[in-house]
């Protein structure tokens, strides 16, 4: 009898990912400094670098109004100087010891790495602990930092028709959880904001007791632990403000908007309120839902693309997307561009259709078989990058998960039955948890292209 070629696959790939390939990375170890601090340390000595990441739990899910944007400018000036290195000097010695470096800032979380050969992360350590406790927030360096993180603005969302419309829905999809303000910030706040405000969130935030580090490469556990000892074990523990909680209430009913701007096409966003993982061993509908995007919009095959776009034709391109990890509450979304003389209100129409085919009809054995197969595919490359480890560590750990929950989460998912996708889309995909945003294009000639700012980073 033929073996169906998908289903060969995540045969093949369970197997390897339950052997563990050869040089595979090591089991994850973590030490608790005194001061808070967690550090996590995973062996991977397939090539003769590592990744060094500081992740702080402060994102801009702990602004308050009038403040919005305030995380993702203290990013950028973190990258300034410290009472003992000049500013700019940061990135100029990661680049001479043959590195590379970033940050970012999402809702739940700042994270700074940096990727450099094995022998400079004592280096690297030092730097990032002389940045956790010697800062210096100057007027001078933030007033000009701030029209840099102004035009990013400008130029990534008030210039991108489709970021406009994602930042609509959020605004109005959540009315109390703080979700709804932008990562990047409302204009008028980064209009008003001054360095005060980016040292308060410092000071506030930027303790060892809110933070955890991550180290991935060719290391040794025992020797990381004693350098993160050395370096980042001297800076004092300090008080964090209490985290009350910003529950968002029951939605009661479709809320819809509508966004002009100048572009060529429609598009459309269509959000649901959904569950995200919170107990790994109990919950299973954020597992459920992890599967259902798969099987809507996991490859050129899946659901969407095959019925909306090759078939009938109704759009250029859809997708469906669901993240189970956050500290906040989830949504699961689908979203498409007609096609030219389509609209998107045939598109909505073409969406619920296909929903509804789903609910009604379930999903098949095949499906459930590719989906999970991809899932076990993509776990396996992310092992073949430590950066991706390093990612994936932080980002569990920053959604209240823990990273020895990494595999048993991958389990969990592979035991996702057909019946279980079928709930989870006549759960949650219903109207009174539905916010709409359609984009009406606008001339183009509207648009004012703008130069990318200069010293953005991310």
């Amino acid at each position: 009898m033929r073996i169906p070629m998908f289903r060969f696959l995540f045969a093949f790939l369970a197997v390897v990912l339950a052997a563990g390939a050869v040089g595979a990375p090591s089991a994850v170890q973590e030490r608790k400094l005194a001061n808070g601090l967690r550090v996590i340390v995973k062996e991977d000595h397939r090539a003769p670098t590592v990744v060094h990441m500081v992740w702080y739990v402060a994102g801009s899910m702990d602004e308050v109004s009038g403040e919005s944007g305030v995380a993702h400018v203290l990013e950028h000036m973190m990258f300034k100087g410290t009472k003992t290195i000049k500013s700019g000097e940061f990135s100029r010695r990661i680049a001479a010891a043959g590195g590379r470096e970033n940050a970012f800032t999402n809702r739940d979380y700042t994270a700074y790495f940096q990727q450099v050969p094995k022998a400079a992360l004592p280096q690297m350590m030092q730097l990032e602990a002389d940045r956790m406790s010697n800062l210096l927030v100057t007027e001078a360096e933030f007033s000009r930092e701030i029209k840099v993180v102004m035009e990013e603005r400008r130029l990534r969302t008030e210039d991108q028709p489709h970021a406009l419309v994602a930042e609509a829905l959020n605004a109005a999809a959540y009315f109390a959880h703080p979700y709804r303000r932008p990562v990047i910030g409302w204009m008028n706040d980064l209009e008003s904001m001054n360095y005060v405000d980016a040292r308060n969130w410092y000071a506030r935030w930027y303790v060892p007791n809110n933070a955890f580090v991550v180290v991935v490469g060719d290391v040794r556990t025992e020797e990381v632990f004693a350098l993160a000892q050395r370096y980042y074990g001297r800076i004092k523990a300090g008080p964090l403000p209490e985290r009350k909680p910003q529950l968002e209430p029951q939605q009661r009913g479709t809320r819809r908007l509508v966004v002009k701007a100048p572009a060529e096409l429609p598009y459309l966003l269509m959000g649901w309120k959904c569950p995200v993982l919170r107990d790994v061993g109990k919950d299973w509908q954020p597992y459920a839902l992890e599967v259902l995007a798969g099987v809507l919009d996991g490859n050129e095959s899946a659901r969407l693309n095959q019925s909306l776009v090759r078939n009938s034709r109704i759009a250029s391109s859809v997708g469906a997307g669901y993240d189970a990890t956050a500290r906040g509450p989830g949504m699961c979304y689908l979203d498409g561009t007609p096609s030219q003389g389509r609209s998107a209100a045939e598109l909505e129409t073409g969406l619920r259709a296909e929903l509804a085919r789903l609910v009604e009809g379930g999903v098949s054995a095949e499906e459930l078989d590719r989906v999970k197969a991809q899932v076990v595919a993509s776990q396996i490359f992310k092992r073949d990058s430590i950066f991706g480890q390093a990612m994936e560590i932080g980002q569990f750990e920053t959604a209240g998960l823990s990273h020895t929950d990494i595999d048993r989460v991958l389990e969990r998912i592979k035991a996702v039955s057909a019946e279980q996708v079928r709930a989870v889309a006549k759960q949650y995909f219903v109207d009174d948890d539905l916010t709409v945003v359609v984009l009406e294009p606008q001339p183009l000639d509207r648009a004012t292209p703008r130069p990318a700012p200069p010293g953005v980073r991310h």
